[in-house]
């Protein structure tokens, strides 16, 4: 908790999992995802300050963290990006948020993504830090592509190849992206490296984050499909680091722009790890967005920091 000062840490268990969490704070909502192979810890250089004004909710994704990590099904469903949002929705409900602002980054922003479609109704802001969409960055394959993002490629095989070749791998695999770029670690609090090397010693953490990517290469694509051309209604903020291998690859605005009808957005000077790398400048434009973007409607009874 010395990541959190102030914050009360909680286990809610949902339909489908047990999720670990952190929250603090009053007044509207905010739910914060964090991304592979982190866990609600990339959020601590942000959450305390954006808790002064909005009740703050960081969670472990299930599969991350201190969460629970059910074995992949053959299907890999219960590791979908759906039944990963509907985690949150319910983690929300159960603290008493049926409407809130929703912040996801990488994985978190996948998530972000499929609870957006899913539960519309519910979410009033979306901001989706340094991706473009599962479906248009998997449809846009190409060399470049598969080289960068290889991980991608690789952690979808059939179990249990891609769990043995990472079995051993902490810390090699935390923050080096399993070896696809390699970030100032200068950036990083040693207190949170020190958690996603923790959380990722356990082997049914690298399990659950395989099951992941090959719910996102099977199943979340068929879902994605589905839904090619409903667009999402909420306001939207993309952010992305200029040094980042999405910034060289893709077009991020134009690519949610495909999928959504109100985005607005911009690189920040930082790799991909936003949250951590460019704490400050996130945070400011994550405020300057809420605040842009009000509930329209009464929030739920703030929940005030131990």
């Amino acid at each position: 908790m010395s990541l959190f000062p102030g914050f009360e840490q909680r286990r809610i268990r949902t339909s489908g999992a047990t999720i670990n969490l952190v929250t603090a704070g009053s007044g509207e909502p905010v739910l914060l995802l964090h991304g592979y192979p982190q866990t609600h810890a990339c959020w601590h250089r942000i959450a305390p300050d954006l808790a002064r004004r909005y009740t703050v909710v960081c969670p472990d994704l299930r599969g991350y963290g201190d969460s629970s990590k059910p074995k992949g099904l053959p299907d890999h469903s219960n590791y979908s990006k759906r039944v990963m949002a509907q985690d949150m929705v319910e983690v929300m409900e159960s603290l008493g948020h049926r409407r809130f602002h929703l912040v996801g980054h990488d994985r978190g922003g996948r998530v972000g993504h499929r609870l957006a479609r899913d539960h519309g109704q519910r979410v009033r802001t979306f901001t989706a830090i340094d991706i473009s969409p599962t479906l248009k960055m998997f449809e846009s394959t190409d060399l470049a592509f598969a080289t960068a993002y290889y991980h991608w490629f690789l952690m979808l095989q059939p179990a249990p190849l891609p769990e043995k070749m990472l079995a051993g791998q902490v810390p090699f695999n935390i923050l080096g992206r399993v070896g696809r770029e390699k970030p100032d670690l200068r950036a990083f609090s040693k207190a949170a490296v020190r958690e996603y090397v923790r959380c990722f010693k356990d082997p049914r953490a690298i399990h659950a984050s395989c099951e992941d990517y090959r719910a996102a290469g099977t199943i979340d694509l068929v879902h994605d499909r589905r839904d090619r051309h409903r667009k999402l209604q909420m306001p939207m903020l993309a952010l992305w680091g200029r040094r980042a291998v999405v910034e060289r690859l893709f077009d991020c605005l134009a690519d949610w722009r495909e999928v959504a009808e109100d985005v607005s957005g911009r690189a920040l000077d930082c790799g991909h790890f936003v949250p951590e790398e460019a704490a400050p400048a996130t945070l400011r434009e994550i405020s300057r967005f809420l605040r842009r973007h009000p509930m329209s409607t009464p929030v739920s009874k703030p929940r005030a920091p131990r």
